[in-house]
């Protein structure tokens, strides 16, 4: 059900995206993630908050800034850390979804997520062109950091 829905959420983008006309992509210099499918630039190495972030499917990392993403709809979600409003973000490229961004943080030392952006690795392409698969050790249950 929630494949469903996200399926649809990612056909009426496309559809958005047809109907807006020309798509405007900001090319970045420098080491880039990307986008896995279709290499879409997303955020650069320097813009890397955290490495230790874990998501369903291994690992993600915090970003201080991303580029070339749509912001989907808020939603609360309980995570590793405690109770968060987040909105899924999709690669403006291809509409996969590639990550979360933090709208707020209930609690006080999880408010420095605020603002920033979590991509998950097994979405995106490292520096180097190297995609990392799925991990068979992934978490279940909600994504967050483990440490900062």
């Amino acid at each position: 059900m929630v494949r469903e829905r996200e399926r649809e959420r990612e056909r009426e983008r496309e559809r958005e995206r047809e109907e807006m006309g020309r798509l405007f992509v900001v090319n970045l210099e420098g080491k880039i993630y990307g986008c896995k499918h279709c290499q879409t630039h997303l955020a650069l190495c320097e813009d890397i908050v955290s490495k230790s972030f874990q998501c369903r499917h291994g690992k993600a990392y915090l970003f201080n800034k991303v580029v070339n993403v749509t912001v989907g709809d808020r939603e609360e979600r309980v995570m590793m850390t405690g109770l968060h409003t987040v909105a899924d973000i999709f690669c403006v490229g291809c509409g996969s979804n590639v990550g979360w961004k933090y709208e707020f943080a209930n609690e006080k030392g999880q408010k420095y997520k605020e603002g920033k952006s979590v991509l998950e690795r097994f979405k995106i392409s490292a520096p180097d062109g190297s995609n990392y698969w799925a991990s068979h050790e992934a978490h279940v249950g909600g994504s967050d950091a483990d440490d900062v």
